[in-house]
């Protein structure tokens, strides 16, 4: 096995990371933001997403698609990216240090069903890169959202390319 994954040709850091484009801050994330993403972005190449986005959890059936690079990053690179698998979408946040190498990864909104429970998210990140994040959830046989169960959160991405829960 070691011996194939050494035959698969390598992509390029700087080649990945311009398929992300860069946007303008603030920018807001949610289930309707990803049509335009996707239509605007082209799909990532398979070996793309195996040399620096898959997850042990995914299968035959996980999806990725580019959405953006944040501003102003200097010693590293921040991109979002949205993740779909079944019953599970995602939009992520990774960096990385200049020359590729991982640094951290976060889910910063979606919609999951857990245990009947269907949890949507959005997040919004400013300026100073502050992302706030809104949290709701519904029980499967409900049909009206209860705003007042909403929870809210929020999140730093800081110089270094950590990304950190704020109190």
């Amino acid at each position: 096995m070691e011996q194939e994954e050494e035959l698969l040709p390598k992509v390029s850091f700087s080649h990945f990371i311009s398929k992300f484009p860069v946007v303008e801050l603030p920018i807001l994330l949610s289930e309707e933001s990803i049509h335009d993403f996707s239509n605007e972005n082209p799909p990532l190449p398979t070996l793309m997403i195996q040399q620096y986005l898959s997850m042990p959890d995914d299968d035959e059936f996980t999806e990725y698609i580019p959405c953006f690079k944040l501003p102003d990053t200097k010693d590293f690179h921040a991109i979002v990216y949205w993740k779909a698998g079944l019953m599970d979408y995602q939009y992520m946040l990774a960096t990385f240090s200049a020359k590729g190498i991982p640094i951290d990864l976060k889910v910063l909104s979606g919609l999951t069903v857990v245990d009947n429970k269907i949890i949507q998210s959005v997040a919004n990140i400013d300026e100073e890169w502050i992302i706030t994040v809104a949290i709701g959830q519904m029980e499967g046989e409900e049909t009206v959202y209860d705003a007042g169960t909403s929870r809210m959160t929020s999140m730093e991405l800081l110089a270094n390319g950590m990304i950190v829960m704020s109190t």
